[in-house]
């Protein structure tokens, strides 16, 4: 924490104080406070043998002396509570309290309940939870869950990018940022796993300023502007790593991502062995692309005719003929297969072709999102709208779950 945050904070503490202390907090928190004795009585009396004047004063300075001390607990218990110093005071033992010359001290419940609320409100955007920074939670037990109850037929998605996203978060030091390539047909579930990436690594999910979307088409459309497409990018990836020590960039449509990018973009995703590099490690890039998607279609229907369970596919075999497909098209002047040829893509995650039964449970997620009733007879309408390939075995949904969420809307009343 700077130096010019002490004195704002400090005068927040101040006024909280103030406020806590016209509660009239005394006592244990949630006990009334003892009954008042007369201010003389509370000071033993006035002896009779010093002057008048004399005993009023020593009483006075006395009373001083136990108010300031107990405005300083006061005060180690707000620093305690709300910003998490100062906490050492806060846990002496019950009987080193009631040997202290101090009255015993502490919050009403009402000003407990502010203090509360206190606490809650500078978390909010203040430095106080777990991780360091309350914008980021990074919930993988969350997104594990809802990766198996939500996302149909992805058995190699699921596994890969749960393991690498836990080992990179657990990991103390990353040479590197996290870069995770998602290939497969339109529809198969790639912008859904990276929507959940983002809502179980930060708190406000895609909205949070430490998430960038980039859509190739849409923010980098004229090839005449890559220049200018360029320093805007770099510039947006370094703003962006400022405001946030760990940050998540997603590129959608990755295939077309033109190749003079690159330049702006490796930088963030290169390896970094020397001291004083910028801090760049602890990013997430996540690249989302059709590219690779005929040949895990062809694999999954391979495993199909010969009568295999799709869950037979393993990560090894799929791997190995992506990557030499991914390689092929680098040849095409596109920076998201040159990154993969520089060995920058440390996953690449395939999402397999979607089956009838993979859609029912889409049209079935649809209904329960918006709260309708259905029947098995409506998933199987809704899947029975869809187009399936190839032409012979009618195997796959050419659109996998795109437009199963439009496709309820038949059955409103």
């Amino acid at each position: 924490m700077g130096p010019g945050r002490l004195p704002a904070r400090r005068g927040l503490g101040c006024c909280v104080l103030v406020l806590l202390l016209l509660l009239e907090g005394s006592g244990s928190p949630g006990t009334p406070p003892p009954p008042r004795r007369h201010w003389a009585e509370e000071q033993g009396g006035v002896p009779e043998e010093k002057p008048w004047g004399t005993a009023r004063y020593e009483a006075v300075k006395k009373h001083l002396g136990t108010v300031s001390a107990l405005s300083k607990q006061y005060w180690q218990y707000v620093a305690c509570k709300v910003w998490q110093e100062g906490c050492e005071e806060e846990e002496k033992e019950p009987e080193e309290r009631q040997s202290s010359p101090i009255p015993s001290w502490g919050f009403p419940l009402v000003g407990q309940d502010y203090l509360e609320i206190l606490s809650a409100w500078y978390c909010s955007f203040g430095k106080c939870c777990e991780t360091g920074d309350c914008r980021i939670i990074n919930n993988i037990t969350g997104l594990e869950a809802d990766l198996s109850g939500q996302l149909h037929g992805q058995h190699l998605a699921k596994e890969v990018v749960v393991r690498a996203l836990q080992g990179f978060l657990q990991s103390p030091g990353p040479q590197k940022a996290l870069v995770l390539s998602f290939h497969g047909w339109s529809g198969t579930g790639k912008n859904f796993v990276a929507r959940l990436v983002a809502s179980h690594l930060y708190r406000d999910g895609l909205k949070s300023e430490c998430v960038r979307v980039f859509i190739s088409l849409l923010h980098f459309p004229h090839h005449n502007y890559m220049d200018s497409y360029k320093a805007q990018l770099q510039r947006q990836i370094s703003e962006t790593l400022q405001r946030c020590r760990q940050a998540l960039f997603i590129f959608d449509e990755a295939e077309k991502l033109h190749s003079s990018l690159l330049d702006a973009i490796r930088p963030f995703v290169a390896h970094h062995n020397s001291k004083g590099q910028v801090d760049h490690q602890r990013s997430i890039f996540l690249f989302l692309s059709n590219l690779g998607g005929n040949t895990i279609n062809e694999v999954a229907l391979d495993f199909w005719r010969a009568g295999r369970a799709r869950e037979e596919i393993s990560m090894e075999l799929l791997e190995q003929r992506l990557r030499l497909e991914l390689q092929e098209a680098a040849e095409n002047s596109y920076a998201h297969s040159h990154l993969l040829r520089e060995n920058l893509i440390d996953f690449v995650v395939p999402f397999l072709p979607l089956e009838y039964h993979h859609v029912k449970l889409c049209a079935r997620d649809a209904f329960l999102a918006r709260g309708l009733p259905y029947t098995e007879a409506m998933l199987d309408e809704v899947a029975q709208m869809m187009v399936f390939v190839p032409k012979e075995e009618k195997l796959f949904s050419a659109q996998g779950c795109k437009s199963v969420p439009q496709r309820i809307n038949y059955f409103l009343p």
